[in-house]
């Protein structure tokens, strides 16, 4: 086995799946897509799971991918150990009900033996101690000695999560050699100690868990592998841990370039080395993917990890702001498979620094009011904890250090209980929340195939109706007074996506009408019209006649160009670090969220308006065309922010002034606007501002 860096071992692993008829997807983002269930992706299959559960058809029943992950349950653990990350990439090769166990593991033993040639005697397969059919392949189609096979139990060789698909697993581990062994004579993987390290994980998924203790075999079985690229990385470059592989340590030896410290000398400084390390790689990945620092969800996480590494560097006599430097060697070492970075660069490094210089104003305050605190006596409450916590962004382990230091302590229980309070209420809220909305959120259709959608040219047309659902309940009638919702083969109401809201109308046949309140589009492309039935019934497999409200869609239409005609013009005046961070487009206005750091003086809002207005007076054509995404890129084309993008893709321009992915509805010239006028200007964010504007008749109706 040769040396390999990073980057070449993730291009190794992704080329040898590609051979094997693999199809290649890039990472997915960091953000869920339409999964309230994960606050970050935090394993390869996790963007996949619509995959696995036959929601949502994937683009092939073989893929393979290497996936950005965030994972943050032990974030007060970085740092402390060369184990523990908060941001790391896995390997993956998935099968959905093609290959199976014959397939997945000679080629898992291939690639390591051959691609990589690791020593056949280095490395040890365990299997699930009941799954007597992987145990035969490897014992008697890979040739693997009976003595390095090994047999584990249910909690470590059986991947399951409550009720659904799950499966044995059947993992590959690395001998590292009797240094790192306990000296136990039976030390095999398994054991605690470090000698055996895993680095190839194959999750068999061949049953249904029915919740009861039984288990059904799946008709169709999945393949979900899962290969942590740094584990990988240690093994190729022979080293310890993940900060010593060589994209990482170029990082590490930047924080220590900046701080003037040497890295292995002194176990305190390590560890700040290690924290900052680890987050400056975290941060930037989130930023590029769309997340900005916030007080709550993703976004809070981000700023944790932005203001534990500024604190980190303060502890080890960095007296400035320097993240940004951190940013630079982040994209350089991950740039050529991860572009965006490059493109996204200005972006990154400005939320960086404007959230570092933010929190090294708090940090001086909370340092302030803690010496205060501290006189009260030796114990500090935990309501006093807290209130540093949740008002100044203080972390706990800094106050208990700085209490560490002048020989006090803290009532941590106290301040646990109120922040277990606080979660209670910010879970109490988002239930209540999600108990006041009705949509189709949360209801499978997996009994229909993607809606057709003709509403880029037409107001009207003839569909077949191919569900309907009442009360939460798929139903072959809806009667007069029902609230429903239906689903058609083929349909002209646009479904509420990229910010523009979906369309009303009515559906109509024989004197029957369902009065359309609201459109949305699933993940997996099914369009479902929201609203009530006014007169009649609707049954599966009617034939109805579909129209829009036009007049509303006429104002959203004015409303969405406006939306891309202004984002140029920011651009224009505020600097090409403005991307677009959130819209809402309805029939009354323009709502435009987007990244800048202050807010605009009267004379750059003027500005602003002035060559939208320009534009919109100049009356330039706004065409849209699908083309390949890297075909739209070269065009210059801006994407939304955050947003992940197939292999094909729609590309909206406005002459010369406007080109932008987007899968809405626009004027087919900028003259039928009308006129376009900024009502507000505010922030709403750290780093995000809003621009709340109006066109056309709600211009004239303002003046």
């Amino acid at each position: 086995m040769q040396w390999t860096s990073l980057n070449d071992l993730r291009e190794k692993y992704l080329s040898f799946f590609e051979s094997k008829g693999h199809l290649r997807l890039k990472s997915f983002s960091l953000v869920p897509d339409n999964d309230k269930s994960l606050l970050l992706i935090n394993s390869g299959m996790a963007p996949m799971k619509k995959y696995f559960t036959g929601e949502v058809t994937p683009p092939r029943n073989r893929v393979t991918t290497c996936q950005k992950c965030i994972r943050t349950p032990d974030l007060e653990r970085v740092g402390h150990t060369a184990r523990h990350g908060t941001y790391f990439e896995m390997l993956g090769n998935f099968s959905f009900g093609d290959y199976f166990k014959k397939e997945a593991i000679p080629w898992a033993w291939e690639f390591l033996t051959k691609t990589l040639e690791i020593p056949e005697g280095k490395l040890w397969p365990s299997v699930y101690e009941e799954d007597d059919e992987a145990y035969a392949l490897w014992r008697d189609v890979i040739g693997v000695d009976e003595k390095r096979i090994v047999k584990l139990g249910k909690e470590d060789n059986f991947w399951e999560h409550g009720t659904g698909p799950c499966g044995p697993c059947s993992e590959i581990y690395f001998d590292r050699g009797e240094k790192y062994g306990c000296g136990s004579p039976d030390c095999k993987p398994g054991c605690d100690c470090d000698r055996y390290m895993e680095i190839w994980n194959n999750v068999f998924s061949q049953f249904n868990n029915m919740g009861d203790g039984t288990y059904t075999e799946l008709t169709h079985k999945n393949i979900d592998t899962g290969m942590g690229l740094e584990r990988l990385a240690c093994v190729m470059q022979g080293v310890d841990n993940m900060f010593e592989v060589d994209t990482v340590r170029n990082i590490l030896n930047k924080v220590c370039d900046i701080s003037g410290k040497k890295y292995g000398v002194d176990n305190s400084t390590d560890i700040s080395i290690r924290a900052i390390t680890d987050h400056a790689r975290a941060s930037t990945f989130m930023i590029s993917d769309g997340i900005i620092p916030s007080n709550e969800g993703r976004g809070y996480v981000l700023r944790r990890l932005i203001r534990r590494a500024a604190r980190h560097g303060k502890l080890i006599g960095i007296n400035r702001t320097f993240l940004t430097e951190m940013c630079d060697a982040v994209i350089a070492e991950n740039c050529t498979a991860y572009p965006e970075l490059t493109e996204k660069k200005e972006l990154i490094k400005k939320v960086i620094a404007n959230e570092e210089a933010s929190f090294n104003k708090t940090i001086d305050q909370g340092l302030k009011l803690l010496e205060t605190l501290m006189e009260k006596g030796n114990i500090l409450s935990g309501a006093d904890a807290f209130k540093l916590y949740d008002t100044y962004g203080f972390p706990l382990d800094l106050t208990k250090d700085i209490l560490a230091e002048n020989g006090k302590s803290i009532d941590e229980e106290g301040f646990n209980d109120l922040m277990q309070k606080q979660r209670d209420l910010a879970r109490s809220s988002r239930k209540a929340s999600d108990a006041e909305s009705w949509s189709s959120d949360g209801i499978s259709f997996d009994n229909v195939g993607k809606t057709e959608f003709s509403g880029y040219t037409d107001n009207s047309c003839t569909s077949v109706i191919l569900d309907i659902v009442v009360a939460g309940e798929h139903v072959s009638t809806a009667k007069e007074g029902d609230k429903a919702i239906i689903v058609l083969d083929k349909t002209v109401f646009y479904g509420e996506s990229g910010g523009q809201v979906g369309d009303t109308g009515s559906i109509t046949k024989n004197g029957a009408c369902f009065a359309v309140n609201d459109t949305k589009k699933t993940g997996g492309g099914v369009f479902t019209h929201i609203g009530n039935v006014a007169s009649g019934e609707f049954s599966v497999g009617d034939t109805v006649d579909l129209a829009i409200d036009v007049e509303r869609r006429d104002a959203i239409r004015r409303n969405h160009t406006a939306a891309h005609l202004l984002q140029a013009a920011l651009r224009t005046v505020l600097g090409k670090h403005v991307e677009q961070a959130g819209q809402l487009v309805n029939e009354k206005a323009v709502r435009f969220d987007f990244t800048h750091f202050s807010g605009l003086s009267p004379e750059e809002i003027k500005k602003v308006e002035n060559i939208v207005n320009t534009a919109v007076l100049s009356a330039v054509g706004v065409d849209s065309k699908e083309m390949p995404i890297e075909e739209a890129k070269k065009l210059g084309a801006m994407a939304l922010f955050g947003e992940k993008y197939g292999d094909v893709v729609r590309v909206v321009t406005a002459g010369d002034i406007s080109v932008e992915f987007c899968g809405g509805t626009h004027v087919d010239n900028s003259g039928k606007i009308g006129t376009f006028r900024i009502i507000s200007e505010s922030g709403i964010a750290a780093g995000v501002r809003r621009i709340e504007a109006v066109t056309g008749f709600n211009t004239i109706d303002l003046i």
